[in-house]
């Protein structure tokens, strides 16, 4: 798994690359002091995952992630910040971010968090998932009625998928092939306008599905 690490701090992003550079089967490919820096690095060495920082000069991690996200939709981007705020987290999301981590996560909360994020699974510290559910709630809609035209089975994959559930793990669950949890996770992106998991996810919070 290759990584890029983007943090303006020299000390963390330092300490960053010495965390990783530890775990196995882990490459960091390289490391940006600013999110432009970032986003070059991305375009050169295409990683798999980027660990962003969001407070950054010359491009803020926001907009580092949404550029990533547009142009190099292969790379995955999870913020890891001091920011817990409402706004912060919604932006990164809105953003492309899959994974939202805060900096007190330890090493093997972050070595997760990369590795979900590779295989395209959306990982959010469960603080800042409590605080995104509080920032996108809305009135609870009847459960016997899924919004926006889902269907039950699409509503019950949109509600595995907040549980953190791979589509592997969800086809095992629901006695499905791979190949139908994808088809309804195309179904889920198509109507609650969705970009990537982390979106659906937030989605599932709004509307009572998790």
């Amino acid at each position: 798994m290759r990584i890029v690490v983007a943090d303006d701090q020299t000390a963390v992003r330092e300490g960053l690359v010495t965390l990783l550079g530890t775990m196995a089967g882990i490459e960091v490919v390289g490391a940006a002091a600013n999110g432009q820096e970032a986003v070059d690095l991305v375009a050169r060495h295409n990683p798999d995952v980027v660990l962003m920082d969001l407070n950054m000069p010359v491009l803020d991690g926001i907009g580092a992630t949404t550029a990533i996200r547009q142009h190099h939709p292969a790379t995955q981007v999870v913020v890891l910040t001091t920011y817990d705020d409402d706004e912060s987290i919604v932006g990164a999301l809105r953003a492309g971010a899959i994974g939202y981590l805060t900096k007190d996560a330890g090493r093997d909360h972050i070595r997760r968090a990369v590795e979900a994020a590779a295989a395209g699974q959306a990982v959010l510290d469960p603080a800042v998932q409590a605080r995104l559910v509080r920032a996108v709630g809305e009135p609870p809609r009847s459960a016997a009625t899924p919004p926006d035209g889902l269907t039950e089975r699409e509503a019950e994959v949109l509600g595995l998928m907040a549980r953190g559930l791979s589509n592997q793990e969800i086809a095992g669950q629901l006695f499905v092939s791979e190949a139908t949890v994808k088809t309804h996770v195309n179904h889920i992106f198509a109507k609650t306008h969705s970009r990537d998991r982390a979106q659906a996810i937030a989605y599932a919070h709004r509307h009572s599905l998790a």
